[in-house]
């Protein structure tokens, strides 16, 4: 038995959940525009390790949403998520957040294909495609959306699904593009993602870790004279 603690934090929603190996046991999250993940990250871990009646010296490991997503958000998960795994001397596994997104919504939705989508701002959106047993179809990108940004993927059903699905609503219009609305990362998504890389021991080297920005982070760059 392994129990790993799954934390996502890369959107709005910040979400924890406990896994037995891949079986859920506990599940915490909040969506909130607030974005208050540095307030609630620590509170929703000791809930979901207090409702399992377990103690965090009892976890095995660390699974990580390592992006693509909010900056802010992937700092705060990961900074977490590594003090936790250098205070309990344990390894940390990292996720793609678009990938644990398309693993979850294909065990409800029945599609050719899947692209989860992560709101970038503006006109852009983080994405990558999926097929039905989660093998990458087209790698993670950052796109700007316009009528011709997937056009060779609609000769066959695909969902848009997340909350930078929105933007393609009214741009792409196709018999074979569906969207489904309300879907964002969830730790829910992770467990067998995660429990695959940690017994194969795909761990990451803790101090050197980043996460996946996907785009560069520029905070008050100056205009050029």
């Amino acid at each position: 038995m392994a129990l790993l603690l799954a934390i996502e934090t890369t959107t709005k929603n910040c979400s924890v959940a406990l896994f037995d190996n891949s079986s859920l046991l506990a599940l915490k999250e909040q969506n909130s525009e607030a974005f208050s993940h540095a307030e609630q990250l620590t509170l929703f871990i000791e809930e979901v390790v207090k409702k399992s009646n377990i103690t965090l010296k009892q976890l095995d490991g660390i699974i990580l949403s390592k992006g693509p997503g909010s900056y802010t958000g992937l700092r705060i998960g990961t900074s977490t998520a590594k003090g936790l795994c250098y205070a309990l001397d344990i390894p940390l596994v990292s996720v793609s957040t678009l990938q644990a997104m398309a693993f979850g919504i294909s065990k409800k939705e029945d599609y050719k294909l899947y692209c989860p989508m992560i709101d970038a701002r503006r006109t852009e959106v983080f994405a990558s495609i999926y097929d039905k047993d989660n093998n990458e179809v087209r790698e993670i990108r950052a796109d700007i959306v316009d009528q011709h940004t997937y056009a060779d993927f609609l000769k066959d059903k695909i969902l848009f699904f997340g909350d930078g699905a929105q933007k393609c609503k009214l741009i792409i219009n196709n018999s074979n593009a569906h969207f489904l609305d309300g879907v964002f990362p969830c730790a829910k998504d992770m467990g067998v993602l995660g429990f695959e890389k940690f017994s194969s021991k795909d761990f990451e080297d803790v101090a050197y870790f980043e996460p996946y920005y996907l785009k560069d982070f520029v905070a008050g760059e100056k205009k050029k004279s």
